[in-house]
């Protein structure tokens, strides 16, 4: 497990951010800090999760802070805005994320899910992505309104917070937490079940039947 740091930048008095939504940047390999000081000068918000790591020499060891999601930083943006074109001009960023390039918009819910994690300074450690599982909700404690994917593991209950548009996910522990377990839109396997893999087909009518070749 990590311990979680956040770069989030400040909002100037004057920034109206309603209408705007997040994307995810794809950044060159280790650009991620410059690409967000970059696009903070611009007075754009950015939010750039970090943690810290452990590098060990055979004569030191030194900690370490790196993005949590590498090659990625999220910043918030007009859609329609001139400011998209500004940002995809910064050296350092290769593109968004998402539909055909043009960047597809992330959930305030997911962008506020990492954000708890790494400001509460909760362990958390990369997983990878997932779309199946029990979608639940924390109550209480300094997770409380998290929502995730419940993961049963050998060491105890895993809530995995996902970034869609990422593909990917982080795991932390909730053993000790309330959750509840979320509504889910997809239909019933006994739905699924009856109406695609056992609807028999007609019956044949039972005045003249079809004459049958059978063979052993």
């Amino acid at each position: 497990m990590s311990e979680g740091g956040v770069r989030d930048s400040a909002m100037p008095n004057c920034m109206d951010t309603k209408g705007l939504s997040w994307y995810a940047l794809h950044t060159r390999v280790h650009r991620e800090k410059v690409v967000e000081r970059r696009l903070r000068a611009l007075g754009l918000p950015t939010f750039l999760p970090v943690t810290t790591e452990v590098h060990r020499w055979s004569d030191r060891q030194k900690v370490i802070e790196v993005p949590l999601f590498a090659s990625y930083v999220f910043v918030q943006l007009d859609p329609g805005h001139s400011a998209r074109r500004q940002v995809l001009g910064v050296d350092g960023i290769v593109g968004l994320v998402g539909d055909r390039g043009r960047g597809t918009p992330i959930p305030d819910t997911q962008i506020d899910a990492v954000r708890t994690l790494v400001t509460q300074r909760i362990p958390c450690s990369p997983r990878p992505f997932l779309t199946i599982g029990q979608r639940v909700r924390v109550r209480g404690g300094a997770l409380d309104g998290v929502e995730g994917i419940l993961l049963a593991c050998e060491r105890g209950d895993t809530l995995v917070v996902s970034v869609d548009v990422l593909g990917r996910s982080l795991g932390v522990s909730v053993a000790g937490y309330q959750v509840e377990a979320l509504p889910t839109r997809t239909p019933s396997c006994e739905s699924t079940y009856t109406s695609t893999v056992y609807s028999p087909p007609p019956k044949p009518a039972v005045v003249n039947p079809p004459r049958l070749s059978m063979r052993c």
